[in-house]
C-alpha cells in the first residue's frame, strides 16, 4: 500500500474551502425549496425591502449635506416670502424632516426584511433539523453504538444554529452590502472625485484582506472550541444518565475531574478565540480610521481652497461613517459565515453518513401468513476477525415456541438483532414465511415482530405513553387491557396520577420489574404475529414471573415465539430448545430430551438448580435468625423466591444416565 504523503498547508486550505462550498451548495435547496412559491415570493420581497433600505441609507448623507450648506449660507439663499416652519426657513426645515424620515424608513425596511425572511429561514432550519433527526434514526445500530449521544446532540445543536446564522447573514446581507459599497463608491466619485474613490478603495481592500486573513487564523481555534465543547457535553450527558452508577462507586470527584479537564481545554480555546477577536477588531478600526483621516484631510484642504463646501466636508464624514457600518458588517458576516460553516460541517457529515441497512430497490412489505421463521446457514461477525455466529440453522414453526439458551457470549442476543435486521448477515439467510428479510421493507419487518428486551429503557413520559408506544392509535381501553395482561394495571391505578404518572429518565422512577411489565404491556398492545422475548421476566420475582409467564403464554398462543433465555426454568415448556455455544448449535430438543443427553444443557440446568437450592437454604437460615429490622426487606425478598417445580429425572433427585 502506498504511504500517505504529508498534506501541505495549501492543500489543507483548498480542501477546507471546497468542503465549505459544498456545505453552501447543500444549503441552497433549503433557502429556495422546490414547489414552495410562497417562500420564493418572501425571498424576493425581502431582497426588495433590503435594496430600498440601502437606497434610503445613501440619500440620508445628501440631505444632511444640504442642510449644512443652507445653514452656512452656501446653498440656495433664503426661504420663500412668508414661508417658515418653527421659525426656520422652509427648505432646511424640509431637508431636516426628510433626513429624519429617511432614517426611520431605513430602519423600517430593514426590520420588514427580517420579519418577511424569518419565515424562510425558520422553515429551512426546521426542515434541515427534521432531515437530520430522521437520518440519525435511519443509521445502523453499529453507528449509534460507536457514538456518544451527548456529543451527537451537541453537533446537531451547533449545526442548526449555524444554519440560522448563514441564512440571516449570507443570504440577505452579503450581496446587498456589496452593492451598497459600489453605490457609495459612485456617490463619492460624483461629489468628490476619483482621488477620494482611490483612498476609499485602498481602505476597503486593506480592511477586507485583514478581516479575511485574521478570520482564517481563527478557524482552527473555533474548531478546537467545538471539539472540546462536544467532548464536555458528551461527558456531562453520559455522567448524568449514569447517575446511580456514579453514586454506587462514589466517583463524583472522578466525574468532576473528567468534566473539568474538558472544560479546561474549552477555556483555553475560548481565551484564544476572544484574544484573536480583540486583535481583529483593533486592526479593523486602525485601517478604517486611517482611511477616514486621509479623506477628511483631503476634504479640509478642498474646503480651504473653495473646491468643496462645508456641507460636503460633513457629507464625506457621514458617508465614511456610513461606509464603516457595511464594512464592519461584512467583517462580521464573514466571521459568522465561516464559524457557521464549521458548525455545520459535522452535521452535514452526519447527513453524508451512509445507512448500513437500506431497503432494496422495489422491496415489498412482508406478508405474514403463518409466521414461520427460518435461519439457514447463518454466519455473522461484528468484526471479521471475531466470528459470532457460525453456520447456524434452525426453524421456528408457525405458532410454536423455540428457546435459545447457552453460556454468556454464545451469540443469543445477536440472533434477535439479526431477526430485526439491525445488521446484514455475513452469510446465509433469514426468512419469515419463505420471504428473505433482506428483500422486504424494514418497516414491515419490524412491524411484524414484537420485542420485550432484557434491559428495558422507557421514554421520559407517562406510563400510558410508554404502553401506547406499541400501538400509537390504540384506545385507552386497549391500553388498560394490555396492562392487565402484563399484571401492572393494579399497580398503575395505585399511583396518585395513574396512567399519567411520569416514569422519569429511562424509566428510573420504576423498579426493574415494573419497567419490564410496562415493556410487556407495550408488546401485548402491538399484537404482532411474531414474538421475540429476550429474557422478558429476568427482573421479576418468582411469583410475578409465574403470573407474567402465564400472560405471555396466552399472548403467544397461535403466535410464533422466539425466546432468548438465561434462566432455564422459564423455557422448560418450549416446543424446542436450541443450545448455543461459541456461536454454534451444539444441542437442540425438548427440555426432557436435552436433560437425557447429559450435555451442556444438563450442565447449565444442574448449576442453576444448585444456585436455587443455595438461595433456598439461605432463606431458611435467615428465617431462623433474629435479624435487625433494617435487614427485613432483603429477607422478605428472599423468602418470596419460589423454585419452579422440578421437571424430569431431577424430580426424584436422580442424575440422568
Amino acid at each position: 500500500m502506498r504511504d500517505r504523503l504529508p498534506q501541505s498547508t495549501s492543500d489543507a486550505v483548498l480542501q477546507a474551502r471546497a468542503g465549505q462550498l459544498a456545505v453552501l451548495r447543500q444549503l441552497v435547496p433549503y433557502v429556495w425549496p422546490a414547489n414552495r412559491p410562497d417562500l420564493h415570493r418572501r425571498v424576493i420581497f425581502a431582497f426588495a425591502a433590503l435594496v430600498l433600505a440601502k437606497v434610503i441609507t445613501l440619500a440620508v448623507p445628501i440631505a444632511y449635506k444640504n442642510v449644512v450648506d443652507f445653514l452656512t449660507g452656501e446653498g440656495a439663499t433664503g426661504p420663500a416670502p412668508g414661508v417658515s416652519f418653527l421659525g426656520l426657513a422652509a427648505v432646511p426645515a424640509m431637508l431636516i424632516i426628510a433626513y429624519g424620515v429617511g432614517r426611520i424608513l431605513m430602519v423600517l425596511f430593514a426590520q420588514l426584511r427580517d420579519v418577511v425572511f424569518t419565515v424562510v429561514s425558520q422553515n429551512a432550519v426546521r426542515r434541515l433539523a427534521n432531515r437530520t433527526f430522521r437520518h440519525l434514526h435511519a443509521l445502523s445500530l453499529r453507528f449509534h453504538l460507536e457514538r456518544r449521544t451527548g456529543g451527537l446532540n451537541r453537533v446537531i445543536e451547533r449545526g442548526i444554529a449555524g444554519v440560522d446564522t448563514i441564512m440571516r447573514m449570507a443570504v440577505l446581507n452579503s450581496i446587498p452590502t456589496a452593492v451598497e459599497l459600489v453605490m457609495i463608491a459612485g456617490l463619492v466619485a460624483w461629489y468628490f472625485g476619483w482621488i477620494y474613490v482611490a483612498v476609499v478603495f485602498v481602505t476597503v481592500v486593506l480592511y477586507v484582506w485583514f478581516t479575511f486573513f485574521a478570520s482564517e487564523k481563527r478557524i482552527a481555534i473555533r474548531r478546537d472550541m467545538n471539539e472540546s465543547d462536544t467532548e464536555a457535553h458528551a461527558k456531562t450527558v453520559d455522567s448524568l444518565l449514569n447517575f446511580e452508577t456514579v453514586k454506587y462507586f462514589g466517583n463524583e470527584e472522578l466525574e468532576a475531574r473528567r468534566f473539568d479537564a474538558s472544560m479546561a481545554r474549552y477555556e483555553g480555546a475560548a481565551v484564544r478565540a476572544y484574544t484573536s477577536l480583540g486583535v481583529l477588531n483593533t486592526g479593523q478600526a486602525v485601517i478604517f480610521t486611517l482611511g477616514m483621516v486621509v479623506c477628511m484631510l483631503l476634504a479640509a484642504r478642498d474646503v480651504t481652497n473653495g473646491v468643496l463646501t462645508v456641507g460636503e466636508f460633513v457629507m464625506i464624514n457621514a458617508i465614511l461613517l456610513q461606509l464603516y457600518m457595511p464594512l464592519n458588517f461584512m467583517g462580521m458576516v464573514y466571521r459568522e459565515i465561516k464559524q457557521g460553516l464549521i458548525d455545520m460541517e459535522t452535521m452535514f457529515a452526519l447527513l453524508d453518513e451512509k445507512a448500513e441497512i437500506v431497503d432494496k430497490p422495489g422491496a415489498k412489505p412482508l406478508a405474514v401468513t403463518k409466521g414461520e421463521i427460518k435461519f439457514d446457514d447463518v454466519s455473522f461477525a461484528y468484526d471479521p476477525a471475531r466470528p459470532i455466529l457460525k453456520h447456524v440453522s434452525f426453524e421456528v414453526p408457525a405458532g410454536k415456541m423455540v428457546a435459545i439458551v447457552g453460556p454468556t457470549g454464545a451469540g443469543k442476543s445477536t440472533i434477535s438483532r439479526l431477526l430485526f435486521r439491525f445488521y446484514e448477515l455475513s452469510g446465509g439467510a433469514v426468512t419469515i414465511d419463505g420471504q428473505n428479510i433482506q428483500d422486504v421493507t424494514q418497516d414491515s419487518l419490524r412491524a411484524a415482530i414484537g420485542m420485550v428486551p432484557q434491559d428495558t429503557v422507557l421514554f421520559n413520559d407517562t406510563i400510558e405513553y410508554n404502553i401506547r408506544y406499541g400501538k400509537p392509535d390504540a384506545s385507552p381501553a386497549d391500553v388498560r387491557e394490555a396492562a392487565r395482561l402484563a399484571q401492572i394495571h393494579d399497580f398503575i391505578m395505585g399511583l396518585p396520577q395513574g396512567y399519567d404518572s411520569l416514569v422519569g429518565e429511562r424509566g428510573l422512577k420504576l423498579s426493574g420489574g415494573e419497567k419490564q411489565r410496562v415493556a410487556i404491556a407495550r408488546t401485548i398492545l402491538k399484537g404482532p404475529p411474531v414474538l421475540m422475548l429476550d429474557e422478558a421476566t429476568s427482573a421479576l420475582d418468582s411469583h410475578t414471573e409465574m403470573d407474567i409467564q402465564d400472560a405471555l403464554e396466552r399472548v403467544a398462543r397461535e403466535r410464533t415465539s422466539l425466546v432468548i433465555a438465561h434462566r432455564l426454568s422459564t423455557v422448560v415448556h418450549a416446543d424446542n430448545i436450541i443450545v448455543l455455544d461459541h456461536g454454534e448449535i451444539v444441542e437442540q430438543g425438548t427440555h426432557l430430551e436435552l436433560l437425557a443427553k447429559n450435555g451442556l444443557y444438563a450442565s447449565l440446568w444442574a448449576r442453576q438448580r444448585e444456585a436455587d437450592e443455595a438461595r433456598e437454604r439461605l432463606a431458611h437460615a435467615l428465617d431462623e435468625e433474629d435479624l435487625p429490622a433494617s435487614r427485613a426487606p432483603s429477607v422478605s425478598r428472599t423468602r418470596r423466591w419460589r423454585r419452579p417445580e422440578p421437571i424430569g429425572p431431577e424430580a426424584t433427585h436422580e442424575r440422568p444416565a
